[in-house]
């Protein structure tokens, strides 16, 4: 034993047999042997369990109050033991926002040189889009419908928590009579207090004004600079009610970006706009997901041979015919519109199918129902349709329930707004070589190698998709700006592509990874992460990895090694035990057979052993 060992003694978790064993730091060891002989017991529920423990115990109890309490190893002691990270075969998100891009922070950086290099253009003519004048706002304004009633406003926040005492007081000290927080329109006179915790957005009225022929144009004018000077360049004019729930319209207008055909403008190009996982960037449709959950008809009439009568309608019906309620309400349809009841769906006319469907566009008709009783209540309201109705009800319902039983009818369609993208229009029209940061992401971590050369050179390297001189490329003070991002990028890429996942799309949902997927990206994030004397315990790092593809993986795992590192392997896999600098062969049998230590040391010491299996 030497200092420079990592010491267990009397380790009992699971079947383990009161074992010792030393591990040699800064090595790649691997643990093996038969299946069940307590590999993962000694390597996850002891080792690396113990080193997760000892960490968090370092942390304050105020920071501890929010982990959990955690046990203990059933074991005697362990010496030399390094702060521990687990990659196994469960780590990747299930979440429906996550994606390679994501859980690699790759797609932290795109988002990053998009917002400084990216070339904006008018999502709705597609031409570039250019700076606007102060005047060219004031003519944009003064083309509004006569008797609009507008403020111009300063955006001093822009969803950041805090209280933000020192813009009330500043704009107070500058003469201002008005803010606009969250929505709400305040007077600066009274005492305004912030929740510290939530995002607030806080602008200040600058002028209000009615947009007639006699408009004061020198007064507007003078309300435009002065916003944008307050507000770095922006301003927002606020349409007040006019929009059909009678809340304020608010169009952004800057000094920066702005379509002159189209009078559209943007504000500043920033980070999150290209984050679908923001209300700045993500598709308002969708919220971001790229797909929406829709009621799929052929779902909801799941056998057209059957008749209104004998429950076609499947989710209103029970033990084959229509719950009361809902039967009450297709007789009167079938009165109103002229309809039988009786006829087989794949026979009925598709006008009246699509009401009972869809429902009647907000035009009433009289409803009648028999309570149990006998009583007949009658009255006169629009219908909704079944589908309308069940996409409602899955959105308000409380009950999880009565959720899960609609969603049984409910198929994922790709977002009609954004066409799966999960970004706005004006963020999709950003682009960078003439592709928007979804296309860069909707590549092969191969093809992505390719457009990051390209963006430094100009010229697509290669073979591939594109070739030739690159479209619009980086000018040079646009290179000096993105030359630390394409480093982190390419280095993230390249790591991917060591590790045999060369062939996976950046914008890939983590949720569809295999195990052994999800763990290559996870080890590929670690040596990013660039950390030394760590103790890494991975859990069969080979699976699902052709053989050819071994040697990389291995190369990937003695480089984390190799910067000072621990790296502690459950594995079969042949080719990476002969890498390994130590063994541990565990068994000799399974279960209560196994949990004791056969062989270690070097290959050449299992090679030799007669006991061992391995």
């Amino acid at each position: 034993m030497t200092d420079s060992d990592i010491v267990i003694r009397g380790a009992r978790e699971h079947n383990l047999k009161n074992i010792d064993i030393s591990i040699p730091r800064d090595t790649l060891t691997v643990i093996t042997g038969v299946s069940g002989s307590g590999k993962s017991s000694l390597a996850f529920d002891t080792i690396f369990a113990e080193g997760q423990r000892r960490y968090v115990e370092s942390l304050s109890a105020y920071a501890r109050q929010f982990l959990g309490r955690m046990e203990k190893p059933d074991v005697d002691h362990i010496e030399g033991l390094s702060p521990s990270i687990s990659i196994d075969q469960k780590g990747v998100s299930k979440n429906p926002r996550s994606t390679v891009g994501t859980v690699t922070e790759i797609y932290d950086y795109l988002r990053l040189l998009f917002s400084r290099t990216g070339r904006p253009h008018c999502h709705n003519c597609g031409r570039p889009v250019q700076r606007q004048t102060i005047q060219q706002i004031v003519d944009s304004i003064l083309k509004w419908d006569e008797g609009t009633r507008l403020q111009i406003l300063a955006p001093m926040i822009t969803h950041m928590k805090g209280e933000h005492v020192q813009v009330f007081e500043t704009a107070r000290r500058d003469g201002f009579v008005r803010v606009r927080v969250d929505g709400d329109t305040y007077e600066l006179a009274e005492e305004l207090k912030l929740a510290k915790t939530k995002w607030h957005d806080i602008e200040v009225v600058v002028d209000r004004i009615i947009v007639r022929e006699d408009t004061d144009r020198g007064r507007l004018t003078e309300s435009v600079e002065t916003a944008l000077r307050l507000a770095g360049g922006n301003l927002i004019a606020s349409k007040l009610g006019t929009s059909t729930k009678g809340a304020d319209e608010d169009l952004v207008y800057s000094e920066h970006f702005a379509c002159v055909h189209c009078d559209i403008s943007i504000a500043e190009l920033e980070p999150r706009n290209f984050s679908f996982n923001t209300p700045f960037g993500a598709c308002p449709t969708c919220t971001g997901l790229g797909f929406k959950l829709e009621v799929d008809p052929d779902l909801v009439i799941q056998d057209k041979s059957l008749s209104l009568n004998n429950g076609a309608i499947t989710p209103w019906a029970r033990s084959g015919t229509n719950s009361p309620w809902y039967h009450s309400t297709l007789e009167s349809l079938s009165q109103h519109f002229g309809f039988s009841m009786d006829m087989p769906i794949r026979e009925m006319d598709l006008d009246h199918l699509s009401v009972i469907l869809y429902g009647t566009a907000g035009n009433k008709l009289e409803v009648s129902h028999q309570t149990q009783k006998g009583k007949v209540y009658s009255w006169n309201t629009a219908f909704d349709g079944v589908i309308p109705n069940m996409e409602r009800r899955h959105v308000d319902t409380e009950s999880d329930s009565v959720r899960e039983d609609i969603a049984r009818y409910m198929t994922q369609r790709a977002c009609a707004t954004c066409g799966g993208a999960r970004l706005k229009p004006e963020v999709l029209a950003v682009t960078v070589l003439g592709m928007n940061v979804m296309e860069v992401t909707g590549q092969s971590v191969e093809n992505a190698l390719r457009w990051v050369e390209a963006c430094r050179t100009g010229v697509w390297p290669g073979e591939g998709e594109h070739d030739g001189d690159a479209e619009d490329p980086l000018s040079s003070r646009e290179q000096s700006i993105a030359t630390q991002i394409l480093k982190e990028v390419e280095a993230r890429l390249g790591f991917l592509s060591r590790v045999g996942l060369d062939y996976l799309t950046l914008n890939r949902a983590a949720a569809t990874l295999s195990g052994g997927e999800g763990q290559r990206i996870r080890l590929a994030t670690q040596i990013g992460s660039g950390l030394m004397g760590v103790l890494y315990v991975c859990d069969e790092p080979s699976v699902g990895l052709h053989p050819a593809d071994n040697d990389r993986l291995i190369g990937t795992l003695e480089n984390l090694r190799d910067v000072g590192n621990t790296v502690l392997i459950v594995e079969h896999d042949e080719a990476v035990m002969r890498a390994a600098d130590h063994i541990v062969d565990m068994g000799p049998g399974a279960g209560q057979f196994g949990g004791n230590v056969v062989v270690e040391g070097p290959i050449e010491a299992v090679l030799e052993s007669g006991e061992s299996l391995t």
